[in-house]
């Protein structure tokens, strides 16, 4: 088993992928990729689609970004929660991770790529869905700005 512990610079994005095991990769990693597709960011509408073929959606961002907008269908999994949580995830599906601008979401993307996930970040984030024109979840929904202490 692969043990993914990733520390990211609180002053920068207030959260850490924690200590956790994600399950091993399988043969054929990742699942349906072709092996001439390397990147793993997803503009929003590639995102969109994706997640309509059938994609899983993470939100990795923390529960006060959750609660103040989201997108409609996402499953919300804090990325320091994310090793311990894996095995929520269907294996067999793709998954899009998403946060605020898309860098807490990379780090998940390239972890769970690692461990033989089909897995992809959406470009730009929760701020990039919304300046696309797509909605979020409440209909008042905002994109959280930042805690003052970097979170």
């Amino acid at each position: 088993m692969a043990l993914a512990v990733v520390r990211v610079h609180p002053q920068w994005y207030g959260s850490c992928i924690g200590a956790g095991v994600l399950p091993p990769a399988r043969p054929g990693y990742p699942r349906g990729i072709a092996e001439t597709e390397t990147s793993t960011e997803l503009e929003p509408d590639a995102a969109a689609a994706k997640v309509a073929e059938g994609a899983q959606l993470v939100d990795v961002r923390q529960d006060y970004e959750w609660e103040a907008g989201r997108i409609d269908g996402a499953v919300h999994i804090p990325l320091e929660e994310l090793p311990g949580r894996a095995e929520e995830l269907d294996r067999d599906r793709p998954i899009v991770f998403q946060c605020r601008s898309g860098s807490r979401s990379h780090f998940a993307t390239q972890a769970f790529r690692e461990a033989g996930f089909e897995a992809y970040n959406l470009a730009g984030g929760l701020q990039a869905w919304v300046e696309s024109g797509k909605s979020i979840e409440p209909a008042d929904g905002k994109v959280a700005d930042p805690l003052p202490d970097g979170r």
